[in-house]
């Protein structure tokens, strides 16, 4: 197969490049990972679903003997991790090691690959002394009362990656009014720590760093000062990207820090941002009691990445449906064959990741699989539409398991409906009842009704006492 042109959109120049990597044999993808306080809701999962498509697809570009090196961080030192130890009441390494475990259990549901290295910001405290030592020696950045700052006016771009106005940026900050600060725009690269919180002794006292130097010092670590692609969600373009980008520059003397930066757009409810902030958030974990991972993989990726994504349950139910045409299509249809994914969803791939185009033509494959009468045409079909749906991480397990598992239903969600459905025809609300009994019944489940009770099962299974 002949590799494709990869175009990705560059949030640095506005528009769709030629992605060209600086060295073909090793290319370096850095996402911006968790801040690990608690568990990581939908918003949270939407980058890490996004980037591990990109991923598979570069594998797939630059296959071995070529590298492609994945680094997504852990933030395990924040203000947010201080205060959430202190509310919990539990030390602050114990809490960042249960919620990264939970936040590796949660994305491992979601399908996503494991990255190439996945560095913790505590272990990389001496990288990130090191890079303040440089920019200050260099004139960028100033010690001031225990802190060091960043000193914007010195680097004359800045505001190139966010594309804000200098009193834009500074409102964007939130910026810290303090006395110490030359400029109300510089940010900290380092902070003052008392014995409460962590901290590591430095030339400026004993202090932790600020959240952009870390970044900043692990791409660095891993993938050297001037790499390939930094992604992360929309959010972090300013302050934080936009600080990323001129502490490493300014640090390593380079005329670029990444050459491509991604971003995906936010998950909205009800057209908000969903964040912890605003309560409007629900958990992965959540959502995983009463959904398969898989259906919340497909939802995420049914909308282009760079736009927003208005969350409702109505996405996965859509989501489960069409993971149910899909997997229909592969039953019974099992090649041991070594075949190709179709050059169509790989095309709508290289096209700055169309996901939702992809996801159209993995239905036309499903169609001309069920359309042939062929049946070596239609196990070839269907082995190149589990080929190509790899790409996006879906229909890799067994059809029939699919089914078994309750389509895009879990069968605690099925029992909590029929539940619903019993207090809803004893209190004589038959049209609530009929409409949970067609709800299940579109998303392929089957209530039967007797004098023991009620039954369920899928289309194509044996019943399920209640």
């Amino acid at each position: 197969m002949v590799k494709m042109e990869l175009q990705l959109y560059n949030s640095l120049s506005r528009t769709k490049e030629r992605f060209v990597p600086l060295d073909p044999k090793r290319v370096g993808l850095y996402v911006c990972g968790p801040t690990v306080y608690d568990f990581a809701h939908l918003g949270n999962a939407r980058p890490v679903v996004v980037f591990d498509v990109l991923h598979r697809l570069l594998q797939h570009q630059y296959p071995a003997p070529a590298a492609v090196h994945y680094v997504r961080n852990i933030t395990d030192v924040d203000d947010k991790i201080n205060a959430a130890a202190l509310a919990n009441g539990e030390p602050i390494q114990a809490l960042t090691t249960r919620t990264t475990q939970a936040f590796h259990e949660d994305m491992a549901a979601l399908g996503a690959l494991p990255p190439s290295a996945e560095p913790r910001a505590t272990e990389h405290i001496a990288d990130m002394i090191q890079m303040i030592e440089a920019l200050i020696a260099k004139g960028h950045a100033y010690a001031a009362e225990g802190h060091v700052l960043f000193a914007v006016s010195t680097f004359a771009p800045y505001g190139t990656l966010s594309g804000r106005q200098r009193s834009d940026m500074i409102a964007g900050a939130r910026v810290e009014v303090a006395p110490y600060k030359r400029d109300p725009a510089d940010f900290v690269l380092w902070k003052p720590s008392d014995d409460k919180t962590p901290g590591w002794e430095s030339p400026w006292g004993y202090g932790r760093p600020g959240w952009h130097i870390e970044c900043s010092a692990m791409s660095a670590h891993y993938l050297g000062p001037r790499f390939d692609i930094h992604g992360g969600g929309i959010d972090l373009i300013f302050p934080h990207h936009e600080n990323e980008l001129a502490q490493s520059r300014c640090a390593h003397g380079t005329e670029t820090m990444a050459r491509y930066w991604m971003h995906n757009g936010h998950l909205t409810v009800g057209g908000e941002k969903m964040a912890k902030s605003e309560g409007n958030f629900v958990t992965v974990r959540d959502l995983l009691k009463r959904y398969p991972g898989e259906t919340l993989r497909l939802a995420l990726l049914m909308t282009h990445y760079r736009q927003p994504l208005d969350w409702s349950e109505n996405t996965l139910v859509q989501a489960g449906k069409t993971l149910d045409r899909l997997y229909t299509a592969l039953r019974g249809q099992e090649s041991e064959a070594r075949v190709q994914a179709s050059e169509d969803i790989l095309d709508a791939l290289c096209d700055d990741l169309n996901t939702p185009l992809a996801i159209a033509r993995l239905h036309e494959l499903a169609n001309a699989a069920n359309g042939t009468n062929d049946p070596g045409l239609r196990v070839s079909i269907a082995a190149s539409l589990r080929a190509s749906a790899s790409f996006l991480g879906i229909l890799q397990q067994d059809p029939q398991l699919w089914a078994q598992q309750g389509s895009s239903l879990t069968p605690q969600t099925i029992e909590e409906l029929i539940a619903e459905r019993n207090q809803a025809r004893a209190a004589k609300d038959f049209a609530r009842s009929d409409e949970i009994r067609q709800h299940l019944l579109e998303n392929s489940i089957v209530l039967e009704d007797s004098a023991q009770g009620t039954t369920w099962r899928h289309l194509s299974s044996t019943p399920t006492r209640h």
